[in-house]
């Protein structure tokens, strides 16, 4: 204390400072923080709808390589579909099935989808190609391509994309809007 304070300022602090109690353990109890929540019910119900979707067609549609492919849900306006066929849609992103197996673009598919919806894109295209070397199978990832985005929920529309963009040998597809996290 300096000898110019007042000596009155401690009973004030203390005034200030209100009722105090003694500690009895000098040991602070500190806790881990908590971990962030997680939606595990939500992760396995997703788990179990990509088994679901991700089932192959029973008897899949007699598609042959020219042919377009095209699918809205109800709900869709005719104004909206024409722009996703016309190309007017910024394509987000792609990813192309060539080469692949049908487990393969199976596991592909699903997964550049979950990604796409979790970072927002809106319109990406899926190359799935023609089939001109299926032999007389016809194109086989083109089919399955067809049956599995008409399975997701998170797909709103899907038609072949125009030439200049892979023509009967992709499709763009429009996706839901992503939800809003909590």
């Amino acid at each position: 204390m300096n000898s110019g304070d007042d000596p009155n300022d401690f009973e004030e602090f203390l005034r200030a400072v209100g009722e105090v109690r003694r500690v009895q353990s000098d040991r602070a109890e500190v806790r881990p923080p908590r971990p962030s929540p997680r939606a595990t019910k939500r992760q396995e119900d997703e788990a179990a709808a990509h088994a679901d979707w991700l089932s192959d067609p029973i008897g899949a549609a007699d598609l042959q390589p020219g042919d377009e492919l095209r699918f809205a849900r109800p709900g869709i306006s005719q104004r909206v579909f024409r722009k996703l066929r016309g190309g007017h849609y910024r394509i987000q992103d792609e990813l192309d099935l060539h080469g692949l197996f049908a487990d393969e673009a199976r596991r592909a598919l699903g997964g550049f989808l979950d990604l796409a919806r979790d970072e927002g894109s809106l319109c990406v295209r899926v190359i799935h190609g023609k089939g001109l070397r299926s032999r007389q199978q016809g194109p086989v990832l083109k089919g399955l391509t067809d049956h599995w985005l008409r399975q997701r929920d998170d797909v709103l529309a899907f038609c072949s994309a125009l030439p200049a963009d892979g023509g009967t040998g992709a499709v763009y597809v429009l996706l839901k809007r992503p939800r809003a996290r909590r």
